[in-house]
């Protein structure tokens, strides 16, 4: 059992001893942390927090935590209930708010959840704010609230509602091309709330919608991370109902998967390629943005629009702080994270599957047919558990080391570029794992680079 602190929030696994896993009296010290470090950033006497949370079984006692520490603080909260990340990354400056708290473990199976954090612009903190917040947790250093100046609780109806109406308002949305391309699309939201949120927003634009585990009660039937293995539902249902293609989320809707009419995979990682090829065409060119374990399809597919391709590290935030740098106009993560800015700088499936739509609709051609249109990268994702006695810094510098004389960079990790293929070598933010990402132009060569460099872990670990 395990608890993570992080630049992704502070994620855990819920029972067990405190501080070393997600309990009430960790939720309740990592709470006040945020609450705390939001009142020193603010001179205003009254602050408000968003919160909101995905259908995890965890996820009403955890909100509850959460809130009510808040009120302990005299933070008023303002609660928009079962959400998605980016429902809440939006309600934050919708709502004049002067941060968020998104009760969410993403793609980690149901025993996790974790404390996801926002500034006053619905966007996730940095690793110093980060930092900050757990050293107030470490030293517990906490100030509660006198009686008169508790905070209030509120509770919000119909927020998922709003993001769907900011999505169908962004220009680059043709919701016309869609309502008359007769889509037919499943949909999988492994039983979270992308379950109330993708029908919603199909229903809004005339698609005829399939649902496939949309029941927001936090039972997840397959392994929620939306990846190929987990994917063998959908993909036989979208055949049998011969739909124009199938819809993956992942349990906080900041992941986005696309199956093709033939029940294979788009890729997740061409969600993003597909999603910039119709902003970059319909804006004549721009700048784009995506992290080190994403695939080249997306550098191509800007070339090709004359646009730039840049690359950051690893995490949500630090894509986002390169795309602020080089004013990208579309960007993200090749785990199907859609960061479009001109909605919000946040991951986004509502946006994504809008833009993919529109895309798809403008193309007049099948899903399957849109995905060869595109370069054939093709990639493989592993991972490797790792003990506490591994120490995975020594081991990424002696595989750096190992081969030196090839393109090394080591911002995030350890990434390897070779003539034609890649492989990137990271410990992982949210689970304890080294990840270990490869790209190749055949299937076989990705799985056989991954599982060389995984050969090679092993012999470092073992030596």
């Amino acid at each position: 059992m395990t608890l993570i602190k992080s630049i992704s929030g502070i994620r855990g696994t819920i029972g067990g001893t405190v501080n070393n896993n997600l309990t009430p009296i960790d939720t309740v010290k990592f709470g006040a942390a945020y609450g705390m470090w939001l009142k020193q950033q603010n001179q205003k006497k009254d602050l408000t927090v968003i919160i909101g949370r995905d259908a995890r079984i965890s996820g009403d006692m955890i909100s509850s935590l959460v809130s009510k520490t808040l009120l302990g603080l005299g933070i008023d909260v303002k609660d928009v209930g079962l959400s998605t990340t980016p429902t809440v990354e939006i309600a934050v400056p919708l709502e004049g708010a002067d941060g968020g708290v998104i009760i969410t473990a993403s793609h980690n199976p149901k025993e996790w959840n974790a404390l996801k954090l926002l500034n006053e612009k619905g966007e996730f903190l940095n690793g110093e704010e980060g930092d900050e917040i757990l050293k107030i947790a470490k030293n517990e250093a906490f100030s509660f609230a006198e009686i008169d100046d508790l905070g209030s609780y509120f509770k919000v109806e119909g927020y998922i509602n709003t993001h769907i109406e900011e999505v169908l308002k962004l220009e680059l949305v043709d919701v016309k091309a869609i309502k008359e391309a007769g889509f037919k699309v499943v949909v999988d939201a492994v039983n979270s709330t992308g379950g109330i949120a993708i029908p919603a927003l199909l229903k809004k634009l005339n698609v005829e919608c399939i649902a496939l585990y949309c029941e927001p009660n936090g039972y997840f039937p397959h392994n929620p991370e939306p990846l190929k293995e987990h994917l063998t539902d959908i993909s036989e249902l979208v055949v049998k109902e011969g739909a124009h293609l199938g819809v993956v989320v992942d349990p906080d809707v900041d992941r986005l998967a696309v199956v093709c009419d033939d029940g294979s995979m788009f890729g997740e990682e061409y969600t993003l390629v597909a999603c910039a090829d119709y902003v970059l065409g319909q804006l004549n060119g721009g700048d784009t943005v995506s992290n080190l374990s994403s695939s080249r399809a997306l550098r191509d597919i800007t070339n090709k629009h004359n646009g730039n391709y840049t690359t950051s590290a690893v995490g949500e935030v630090n894509v986002v702080n390169q795309m602020k740098n080089t004013k990208a106009v579309i960007g993200g993560e090749g785990n199907g994270g859609i960061i479009y800015p001109t909605s919000h700088y946040g991951r986004d499936s509502l946006v994504g599957v809008a833009l993919f739509l529109s895309h798809l609709a403008h193309k007049k051609m099948s899903c399957k047919a849109l995905r060869a249109s595109y370069p054939n990268y093709f990639m493989s994702k592993n991972k490797i558990k790792l003990t506490p006695e591994i120490d995975v810094g020594n081991i990424l510098k002696k595989i750096a080391l190992k081969y030196q004389n090839e393109d090394v960079n080591t911002i995030d990790g350890v990434k390897i570029d070779f003539d034609s293929e890649w492989v990137h070598l990271r410990k992982s933010n949210t689970e304890p794992i080294i990840r270990v990402y490869t790209e190749s132009t055949s299937q076989k060569n990705a799985d056989d680079l991954g599982n060389r460099f995984i050969e090679d872990i092993k012999l470092l670990t073992n030596s």
